[in-house]
């Protein structure tokens, strides 16, 4: 499912080979393990095939926050109602069974096309954080931040479940 280099055009890591993607998903088990990460394998219920992944990170307990990130798709899965799906799946239960208060979503400033996806979602735009990593490459990224608050979650359900409603 992650063998397209388009994928991880954007993503701090590229595990485009096989030893690649399985040192990234026992980075994401071990983050799991110590209570950092939540990872989740995405499938499409039509063929049973693995189309990517999404996870929970930067879990404050205490603050009830949450990011949602680390999120790629096959390609093929692009444009659909899978991201959409996924990320109402995360967000309701980040509000509705963790009672979060905020759930963020980043993504690399250049990363037009995901800045669009998440702004689709309905969260808002709140900030650039300047320098934030370095790229593969070795630029230096900055990281544009969205979030939607618990406030926001009623109305973004509702047009996130006529918009999954939609494509179905």
């Amino acid at each position: 499912a992650g063998r397209a280099p388009e994928i991880w055009e954007w993503m701090p890591a590229r595990p485009v080979t096989p030893p690649a993607m399985e040192t990234w998903l026992e980075k994401a088990m071990q983050a799991e393990a110590q209570g950092r990460e939540y990872p989740f394998v995405v499938v499409r219920v039509a063929d049973g095939r693995l189309i990517g992944s999404t996870r929970y990170l930067g879990v404050e307990e205490e603050d009830r926050t949450v990011e949602i990130g680390w999120t790629w798709y096959s390609p093929d899965a692009w444009g659909g109602f899978v991201n959409p799906e996924s990320k109402y799946l995360l967000m309701r239960h980040a509000f509705e069974e963790w009672h979060a208060i905020r759930v963020a979503l980043k993504t690399d400033v250049k990363n037009l096309h995901s800045q669009a996806a998440i702004r689709k979602l309905g969260a808002r735009f709140e900030g650039t954080l300047r320098n934030q990593r370095i790229r593969p490459d070795g630029s230096y990224r900055d990281t544009v931040i969205f979030s939607i608050i618990e406030s926001e979650w009623p109305s973004v359900k509702t047009r996130l479940e006529a918009r999954i409603r939609s494509a179905v």
